[in-house]
């Protein structure tokens, strides 16, 4: 998902407090990586939940099944 769409998605709108405050931790902790990683700033750059953001969010979320390590499975947010 792109930045925007994770913001719309989590119904946010300051931009820079998204980044400030969910984005940049969720990156830092692991949770979530960049699909560009060599390139932070390209328009095209994406992010996705990591095994440890999927198992997070299965762990946070009683009524899902928990994460698999091999597959990639979007969320169903």
């Amino acid at each position: 998902m792109t930045r925007k769409e994770l913001q719309e998605s989590l119904v946010l709108k300051g931009e820079d407090n998204f980044r400030k405050l969910y984005l940049t931790p969720a990156l830092a902790l692991g949770a979530m990586e960049m699909t560009i990683p060599d390139k932070p700033n390209s328009r095209s750059q994406k992010y996705r939940l990591t095994v440890k953001g999927r198992a997070l969010l299965c762990a946070l979320q009683p009524g899902r099944k928990k994460a698999s390590a091999r597959g990639r499975r979007r969320p169903a947010w």
